[in-house]
């Protein structure tokens, strides 16, 4: 099995490079791939060295599979170049998610639609992934009417500039600033680019996205997306209005149930999902589960993941894992 990490330097590269030796994936071949000032340099997986390549030169190589985290143009510009080259791509970017002839897999909900022919695969939005994640179970029981959620989400989202920002704001240094405003000891509702209808990308991806993943119009969602001084893991606020009633011990059961959810949901031991104990974790935490005494059969629960690894690389090896074992 020969495998292209596109985008292998940056945050989320580093974050499968790293799983994909965790995961044990079945590497016959690595193929590193980077932008022109990282070629010819060299990278360490299972303690040997790889030589760093272009986009050119990898889609030359033919990997079994391409796993992109290198932005929405290069991969707009580049996988359908891998594709036609035999290549199947999972894609971190936006650039396919909403493409109508492309699927969007979280693989614990909806691998089964893959098929031989998917020769580009879009990976969710981080914050749209641990969502989908906890929705999923209880809106096959009860059918989700309104979903209202506010996220707080770690500068890691950004990239290694926001990163950076808050390690310098901790630390008294002037640097390079990823923000407009200081983040430390701060919290900006702005995550991505600000839209027409007043929304941001991140929130709209939040809005659209989970309807394509269920297959489902039906439910709607409206989303504030908010930038916190966390270096990793991303919250959300979620409330959702149910067609049907449902009793919380039911909700928990479901919820511990599904694939790859962890319910920490305990207000005596003072227990609920945070950034500091998801960071590392694959799972998806879900806490604060009550019911909303204003509305009838509506929930409010807390969720939390690692939005580098769930909400990125661990869902894109899942997607590279099912493809291996079950249509490849």
């Amino acid at each position: 099995m020969k495998i292209a990490v596109v985008g292998a330097t940056g945050m989320v590269g580093t974050v499968i490079l790293k799983l994909l030796e965790e995961r044990r994936f079945p590497i016959t071949e690595l193929i590193p791939v980077a932008s022109e000032r990282s070629v010819g340099k060299k990278i360490k997986y299972k303690d040997s060295d790889y030589l760093i390549v272009g986009l050119a030169a990898a889609v030359e190589m033919q990997a079994d599979i391409a796993i992109f985290s290198a932005g929405g143009d290069a991969s707009l510009e580049w996988a359908p170049k891998f594709a036609e080259a035999g290549t199947i791509v999972i894609d971190n970017s936006s650039a396919w998610r909403m493409d109508p002839t492309k699927k969007l897999i979280i693989p614990e909900i909806n691998a089964s639609e893959l098929t031989k022919e998917d020769k580009i695969i879009a990976n969710p939005n981080c914050s749209t992934i641990q969502l989908v994640m906890a929705l999923s179970p209880l809106h096959n029981t009860y059918k989700m009417k309104r979903v209202v959620v506010s996220t707080y989400q770690s500068v890691s989202g950004t990239g290694v500039k926001a990163v950076q920002q808050l390690e310098n704001e901790i630390k008294g240094v002037k640097g390079e600033m990823a923000y407009p405003y200081p983040i430390g000891r701060n919290a900006l509702p702005h995550c991505d680019v600000f839209l027409e209808n007043g929304y941001t990308k991140e929130e709209m991806k939040l809005a659209k996205e989970p309807q394509k993943i269920l297959n489902d119009l039906s439910f709607a969602i409206t989303a504030t997306a908010v930038r916190i001084p966390t270096a990793g893991g991303h919250s959300e606020s979620v409330n959702v209005q149910f067609e049907s009633d449902f009793k919380l011990k039911d909700v928990r059961a479901l919820l511990s149930q599904a694939p790859g959810v962890t319910v920490q949901d305990n207000t005596d031991t003072n227990t609920y999902p945070m950034p500091i104990y998801a960071n590392g974790k694959d799972d998806v935490f879900v806490g604060r589960i009550r019911r909303d005494e204003t509305l009838p059969n509506t929930l409010n629960m807390w969720i939390v993941a690692d939005n580098l690894r769930k909400g990125a690389a661990t869902n894109a090896i899942q997607i590279a894992e099912y493809l291996v074992n079950s249509i490849l």
